[in-house]
């Protein structure tokens, strides 16, 4: 069994930078890390994701520039650095190491 703990979140203004980390425990993580965000009334979006063999990356267009996803293998964990953030970046942020989720922390951006 795996448990992905996430931590970071919280209010921020426009313009400002969160960072969410994504744990593992149980395991180490050997899988795609996957950040998703799920705004009010809407569906849910991937934003970020990146491979463990290669660590490579993709973002979604609307967080292309602004957001970095990386990983830390010794500390078996994930990041989301969140810069310039703005009030459409309001959302429930989760990650997930498949079949596997965390918790989700909530990201609200004031203007």
């Amino acid at each position: 069994q795996v448990q992905l703990v996430e931590s970071g979140g919280g209010l921020v203004q426009a313009g400002g930078s969160l960072r969410l980390s994504c744990a593992a425990s149980g395991r180490a993580i050997t899988g795609n890390t996957i950040w998703y965000r799920q705004a009010p009334g809407k569906v849910r979006e991937l934003v970020a994701t990146i491979t463990w063999s290669r660590g490579q990356t993709y973002y979604a267009d609307s967080v292309k520039g602004r957001f970095t996803i990386s990983r830390d293998n010794g500390n078996n964990t994930v990041y989301l650095q969140m810069d310039n953030l703005q009030p459409e970046d309001t959302a429930i942020y989760s990650c997930t190491l498949a079949p596997f989720w965390g918790q989700g922390p909530q990201v609200p951006v004031s203007s």
